[in-house]
C-alpha cells in the first residue's frame, strides 16, 4: 500500500485542491501517505473488530486508530515497544493515529481525580489506580509508535457549565503545551518521526472555542482536532460549532473531528474543511445488522431479505458484495455465524472509506456540492430502506 522508495518528511500536509472549504490533501507520515479527507476505521485495542489487516489492506484503509488508554492497560504500551510497535505488533503496515486516552479516562472510570500534574483514574479492567499526565501520554504513544499522536485533553460533557467549560479549556491548553515540551525533549532520541496534534475543546460556547484555538494553534503542532462534539448535543448545534471551530483553524495544518460520525456527519464536516475523522459506528452497526448501502441504510436480519439472490450493495465492489447474496449474508446473521460480523464489518468499512474516497474525488472535479446533496439525499431518511425486487 505505501511505497518507502517514496518517503516524504512526515508532518507535510500538501492541499492538492479545494471547492468552497472542501480540501482535497495528502499528509505523509513515517508509514506512508495519507489521502484526505479520510475516514479512519477504529481499532481500539490494536483489532478493528472482526477484521484482519489484510481486508484492512484490500478495502483501501489509509489510517487506522488505537486508543492509548485501552492499549496502555493490556497489553502495555511497553510490550508493544518490545514488539515492534503496532505496525509490528499488529502486522499492520500504513499509518496509526492513537488518541490521547483522555476520553476514555473521562467516559469509562467512574472513579477519576483530575488536578494540574494530571488525571488519577481507575481502570476499567481491575480498578486499579492510574496516573495519566500530559508527559506519559507522550511516552506510552512514543511506545505505541504512532504515527499521529493527540495531546491529551479533557472532554467536557454536554451541558456543562461555563464556569467549569473555560477551567476546563484552561487546563487542556497547559496540559498540550506540557505534552508539547516532552514531545520536543523526546524526538532526539525517539525511533521515527511520531507527528503530534492538539485537541481543541470549548464546548458549546463559541468565545471558549475560540480561546482554545488561539492558545493551541500559535503552537508548533502537525495538526490540530476538534473535541467535545458528538457527546449527546443535538445534530444543530453540533454543526454549528463545529462550523465556527473549522473556520478558525490554520488553513496548512490537518484539522481532525474526534469520534464523528455518521456519513451526512462526514459529508458536512468535509463541507466545513474537515480532513480526518473516526468513529465505531461502521462496525458496531454491522455487528447489530445495519449495513450501508447506496440506497440508504439496511437491516439484513429482516425477512424479506430471506431469498433475495442480490448482492447486499450493487454499487459496491468489496469482497462481500462481489460474493455473497442478501440472502446469505441474512442466513449467516440469524444463524449466529462469526462470518457474518467479518462480512457485515468489511462492507461497512468499505462503504465509509468509499465515501471519502468518492469526496476527494468530487474536489478535484468542483463537484462536491453534488456529491453532498446526493448524499443527503440517501441518508435524510432515518428509516430502513426497503428496496423491491
Amino acid at each position: 500500500m505505501h511505497n518507502k522508495k517514496d518517503h516524504i518528511t512526515p508532518g507535510l500536509f500538501r492541499i492538492k485542491a479545494q471547492d468552497g472549504r472542501a480540501r482535497r490533501a495528502t499528509l505523509h507520515t513515517a508509514h506512508g501517505p495519507v489521502e484526505t479527507p479520510v475516514f479512519m476505521p477504529v481499532g481500539t485495542a490494536g483489532s478493528v473488530k472482526a477484521v484482519a489487516p489484510d481486508d484492512l489492506l484490500a478495502i483501501g484503509a489509509g489510517i487506522i486508530l488505537g486508543n492509548t488508554y485501552h492499549l496502555y492497560l493490556r497489553p502495555g504500551d511497553e510490550l508493544v515497544a518490545r514488539h515492534g510497535g503496532l505496525h509490528q505488533f499488529t502486522a499492520y503496515p500504513g499509518p496509526f493515529l492513537t488518541d490521547s486516552g483522555g476520553f476514555q479516562v473521562f467516559s469509562l472510570s467512574a472513579l477519576r481525580k483530575i488536578t494540574e500534574e494530571g488525571v488519577v483514574f481507575n481502570s476499567h479492567l481491575d480498578g486499579g489506580r492510574h496516573l495519566f499526565t500530559p508527559e506519559k501520554v507522550v511516552r506510552i504513544q512514543r511506545n505505541l509508535n504512532s504515527d499521529v499522536m493527540l495531546a491529551l485533553d479533557e472532554c467536557v460533557a454536554y451541558g456543562s457549565s461555563r464556569e467549569y467549560t473555560e477551567k476546563s479549556v484552561r487546563l487542556t491548553s497547559r496540559w498540550a503545551l506540557r505534552s508539547l515540551d516532552a514531545y520536543h525533549a523526546g524526538q532526539a532520541e525517539a525511533r521515527s518521526d511520531n507527528l503530534l496534534f492538539a485537541v481543541t475543546q470549548g464546548g458549546f460556547f463559541t468565545d471558549l472555542r475560540k480561546a482554545s484555538v488561539e492558545d493551541l494553534c500559535c503552537r508548533d503542532f502537525a495538526g490540530f482536532a476538534i473535541g467535545g462534539l458528538s457527546v449527546g448535543e443535538p445534530k444543530d448545534e453540533m454543526y454549528a460549532m463545529l462550523d465556527f471551530t473549522a473556520a478558525l483553524l490554520p488553513r496548512d495544518k490537518p484539522r481532525y473531528l474526534m469520534g464523528v460520525g455518521t456519513p451526512l456527519d462526514i459529508v458536512t464536516g468535509i463541507s466545513l474543511g474537515i480532513d480526518m475523522f473516526d468513529c465505531v459506528l461502521p462496525t458496531r452497526n454491522a455487528r447489530n445488522g445495519t449495513l450501508y448501502t447506496s440506497r440508504g441504510k439496511i437491516n439484513i436480519k429482516r425477512r424479506e431479505y430471506a431469498d433475495d439472490d442480490r448482492p447486499l450493495d450493487e454499487a459496491c465492489n468489496c469482497y462481500t458484495c462481489r460474493g455473497f447474496s442478501r440472502a446469505y449474508l441474512r442466513h449467516l446473521f440469524v444463524s449466529g455465524e462469526l462470518l457474518a460480523l467479518r462480512l457485515n464489518s468489511i462492507h461497512n468499512l468499505a462503504y465509509f472509506i468509499d465515501l471519502t474516497r468518492r469526496a476527494r474525488a468530487s474536489i478535484e472535479n468542483n463537484t462536491f456540492d453534488r456529491f453532498k446533496a446526493e448524499i443527503e439525499s440517501v441518508f435524510q431518511v432515518t428509516t430502513d430502506i426497503r428496496i423491491e425486487k
